[in-house]
């Protein structure tokens, strides 16, 4: 049996051990039976639950990253996780106490681009395009026609990969628009969405305004650069000094440089 192929086996072993029991056991007790039965640490994966801005977050990991991520907003237990990773990976997943070192700092913070993340099981373009919406920063939008040039993939591709997303909330979908400003949520409910938007301070509606309004790009008349609307930079600009442009040619011609923290593009 190779190390993928333990699977089910492999957790039904580990509950074996339960079946006396009276008590409730520990949470890590099928972790502790593996350890004691001399299953290598590299066989399985283990997961956590942690709070999320929204609920609960399933958090499974290896020994050397995060192996994937799921809310349980829409009622998932963890049988249904297990199950679900299992899937994705063909490994099983172990209930433990100890998260992946840095996950709980991530969640916390909203900061995990350098958080070790495998989508080594994901397409080229899939991986491509969820590495690019991981560079984009807490409190933070990009629309998609930024990811798919980040991502060297075609914009018609980007939801789809976003659907595809093994790590809720780690990968940070919900910062993703359409290039019309609307959210791209195509990894989770809206509701879901707008919750992890709003728990990060992003103000949405004022986006979309600005876009209604014809606004894709705003620039400081100070600095001469132009910025995404909710870059850090933009959102220092006082009103005084705002100059709205609707594409990064017209900021061009009117003497502005692009923002190196946000690198714009004309959506």
């Amino acid at each position: 049996m190779t190390t993928s192929d333990h699977g089910a086996p492999l957790v039904g072993a580990a509950r074996s051990g339960l079946a006396g029991l009276v008590a409730e056991p520990p949470a890590d007790f099928a972790v502790r039976v593996l350890r004691r039965v001399g299953v290598p640490r590299d066989a399985y994966d283990t997961y956590v639950r942690l709070d999320a801005a929204v609920g609960g977050l399933f958090v499974a990991a290896s020994p050397e990253a995060v192996t994937g991520a799921a809310l349980d907003t829409g009622g998932l237990t963890a049988a249904a996780f297990e199950a679900l990773h299992r899937s994705r990976t063909r490994r099983s997943a172990v209930r433990s106490v100890r998260p992946f070192p840095g996950v709980a700092t991530a969640l916390r913070t909203g900061r995990a681009r350098r958080l070790p993340i495998d989508l080594s099981p994901l397409s080229p373009v899939d991986r491509a395009v969820l590495q690019a919406v991981r560079t984009v920063p807490f409190g933070q939008l990009r629309p998609v026609g930024w990811i798919a040039r980040e991502a060297a993939a075609a914009p018609e591709a980007v939801a789809a990969s976003l659907a595809r997303n093994p790590a809720a909330v780690l990968v940070p979908c919900h910062r993703v628009t359409y290039d019309n400003g609307s959210p791209c949520d195509a990894g989770h409910l809206p509701e879901v969405g707008d919750a992890l938007r709003a728990a990060e301070g992003i103000d949405l509606q004022r986006a979309a305004e600005l876009y209604r309004a014809g606004v894709v790009l705003l620039g400081s008349d100070t600095t001469r650069i132009y910025c995404h609307p909710t870059c850090a930079h933009a959102r220092r600009i006082t009103p005084p000094h705002q100059v709205p442009f609707r594409t990064a040619r017209e900021a061009g011609r009117a003497g502005y440089r692009a923002c190196k923290s946000c690198r714009p593009v004309s959506a």
